[in-house]
């Protein structure tokens, strides 16, 4: 186990997910909850491990099935499960994988933003938060409280914010000492109190394919 990784609540997921990263939180729903508030269908919802969900994302279409490492592509029921949901025979443009913690749901996409099209949705019980990374470094978070968007800012950029400045809606305020998204997440860690073991989101979660 690397305890390097989990000795914080969520700013590892910054350095896991290097390149590009979407981290959604929504205040007490379900994993399955939530991947039918962002539009999958229950009955095509698969548990896969991030490595999994890598490989559906990066094959090409033309590869055979049997490339795939975590698939036994003879069992068919497994690979109709696959088909069926949509990660097979193209690619998706995204897996969006969702687990708990804490009375709240939690996303993980590697590197587009599918969940943050519904926020407010993911906010009807409470309150909702995406956090985005894209691969040019850039990061934008929004919040929701209620089915209502209540504010959308680049961190340290607050000229780029949209709805209630940041320390009025959050008390949040980045002061420069770390990258942008980071300080949000470490913001969030001491907010809200949560801590999401990196073994478990790597391991097998509900998952749904979006094009």
């Amino acid at each position: 186990m690397n305890r390097r990784r989990t000795e914080n609540g969520l700013r590892w997921v910054a350095n896991a997910y290097n390149i590009s990263f979407t981290l959604t939180l929504g205040e007490g729903l379900s994993p399955y909850e939530l991947l039918r508030h962002v539009g999958a269908e229950e009955r095509h919802i698969v548990p896969l491990t991030r490595s999994a969900a890598r490989e559906l994302l990066l094959r090409d279409e033309e590869d055979h099935i049997s490339d795939l490492d975590f698939l036994d592509w003879e069992d068919e029921a497994a690979v109709a499960r696959l088909t069926n949901g949509g990660f097979l025979p193209a690619p998706p443009t995204t897996v969006v994988r969702a687990g708990s913690v804490a009375g709240w749901a939690y996303a993980l996409e590697e590197s587009h933003c599918h969940t943050g099209t519904y926020i407010e949705a993911l906010s009807r019980r409470g309150r909702a938060f995406c956090i985005h990374r894209n691969a040019k470094g850039f990061s934008r978070v929004d919040y929701a409280l209620h089915g209502e968007p209540v504010t959308s800012f680049e961190p340290g950029l607050p000229h780029l914010t949209n709805g209630a400045p940041t320390e009025v809606a959050l008390g949040f305020v980045h002061n420069g000492n770390e990258v942008g998204d980071v300080a949000f997440l470490r913001f969030l860690e001491a907010e809200l109190g949560i801590y999401l073991p990196w073994e478990e989101t790597e391991a097998e979660l509900p998952a749904a394919a979006f094009t």
